[in-house]
This record gives structure tokens, C-alpha cells and sequence, in this order.
């Protein structure tokens, strides 16, 4: 059973890296002050929107926070094999994901113009939360099954 945890996190932990390079490049182009290539039209307009900075600070730049916590939070755990870490970092997904939720709700409905960059940052926000909800049941099955044993 621990191999699932272990492959969810090493899984998690590529999703994460992923989601980290996605956002850097946007908080690079940012204050470089330029617009990524997209293949879609709407990146520019999301991208330079009043929503797409949260006091001065572009969302992009908290997105790779998010990130890059992730991917501290599954390197600790994989290093120490603390269950109490891996278990943070997924709930901590419920975050990533209801944001992704709010800011996909403002593309569609309030700014009316899609991003690709910031779709596959809620691509990615979704899949991590689904591979934290799947960690945390597993470590909630491993530990009925102890319990069980004893």
C-alpha cells in the first residue's frame, strides 16, 4: 500500500514542477512586460485585466508559490516519510483548486477571454487536488487497516 502513496507523490511532485515552470513563465513575462505566445485568442486580455494582479503583486506570482510549496511540501515527504507532510500539502490542494475555480469563473463570465497558460494552471490545480484527495484517502485506508490489525 505505501508504494501507492509514494507513486501518487512522485506523480504529485511532477504535476507540481509542471505548475511551477507555468506560472514562473507567466511571472517572468510579467515583469518583463511582455505577453506570452498564445495560440488562443484572450491571453493578452486576461493577462493584462485588473484581475490579474492582486495589489500590484500578479496572481501568476502566488500561483508559483503554490507551487513551489507543493513541490517542498512532496520533496520533505519523500525525504522523511512523515505522513503528517504529504497530508498538508494535500489538503492544501482544496486552496489551489477552489482558486483555480474563482479565476476560471473570471475568464469566462466577468473578462470574457480565455488564457491558455492560466487554463493549464487550473488543469493542473485540478489534477492536484484529485492526486491529494486520492493521498489522503489512502493514507485514511492504511490507517484503518492498522487499526484493524491491532
Amino acid at each position: 500500500m505505501k508504494s501507492n502513496i509514494k507513486t501518487a507523490v512522485i506523480i504529485f511532485l511532477i504535476v507540481g514542477a509542471i505548475g511551477f515552470i507555468d506560472a514562473t513563465y507567466l511571472t517572468i513575462e510579467h515583469y518583463r512586460g511582455g505577453i506570452p505566445p498564445c495560440t488562443i485568442k484572450g491571453c493578452e486580455v486576461v493577462l493584462t485585466s485588473i484581475y490579474s494582479q492582486i495589489s500590484g503583486i500578479p496572481v501568476a506570482l502566488f500561483g508559483s508559490l503554490y507551487y513551489l510549496t507543493l513541490l517542498i511540501l512532496a520533496i520533505a515527504y519523500l525525504d522523511s516519510k512523515k505522513k503528517e507532510i504529504i497530508k498538508f500539502a494535500s489538503y492544501f490542494t482544496i486552496a489551489g483548486f477552489v482558486a483555480s475555480v474563482y479565476f476560471l469563473y473570471l475568464q469566462i463570465f466577468v473578462i470574457k477571454a480565455i488564457c491558455q497558460y492560466c487554463l493549464a494552471s487550473a488543469g493542473i490545480s485540478t489534477t492536484l487536488f484529485i492526486l491529494g484527495m486520492y493521498i489522503l484517502a489512502k493514507i485514511r485506508h492504511e490507517s484503518v487497516a492498522y487499526s484493524e490489525e491491532v
